[in-house]
């Protein structure tokens, strides 16, 4: 993966170029830790090799894994990234991906592996969100009450 500062003011944007075979995932967590992302969002567009998705399932507060083995476009990709409790990046991001015959599948992304390349742009806001543990829903989930410097 590639990445390049595009802007700085008022909200940081970059561009993220990922190659055949980079996990998505990995390499966006490892941008958002180098990075110190906490309150951003991005889209992207490209293929993927292969891809999982997931279906969070409310009875079971588990996300049921879809797994994808054939080459995609990646019609839309779009995600935020904010604090977790642990005070490290947590993504957040959905995914609709379109097989040969035209049939579009989507959810949230676990997992992926480009091919030939994905192209993300990600702007970085000055404030951070936070994420807490809901126990109703079993996830975390953002919480403006703890997030930085947002007014209420």
């Amino acid at each position: 993966m590639k990445a390049r500062l595009l802007s700085a003011e008022p909200e940081k944007t970059y561009v993220l170029i990922f190659d055949t075979g980079d996990e998505v995932m990995q390499g966006l967590e490892a941008f958002a830790r180098r990075n110190a992302l906490g309150g951003s969002h991005f889209t992207a567009i490209g293929a993927f090799q292969d891809v999982t998705l997931g279906y969070f399932e409310w009875d079971r507060k588990k996300y049921k894994a879809i797994p994808i083995r054939e080459q995609v476009e990646v019609v839309s990709l779009i995600g935020d990234i904010a604090i977790a409790e642990n005070g490290e990046p947590k993504i957040h991001a959905h995914v609709v991906v379109g097989k040969s015959d035209g049939t579009a599948w989507g959810g949230h992304l676990l997992e992926a592996h480009v091919r030939p390349t994905l192209e993300l742009t990600l702007i970085e806001s000055p404030k951070h969100l936070q994420r807490k543990h809901d126990p109703t829903a079993g996830i975390a989930l953002i919480d403006l009450d703890i997030s930085e410097g947002i007014p209420a």
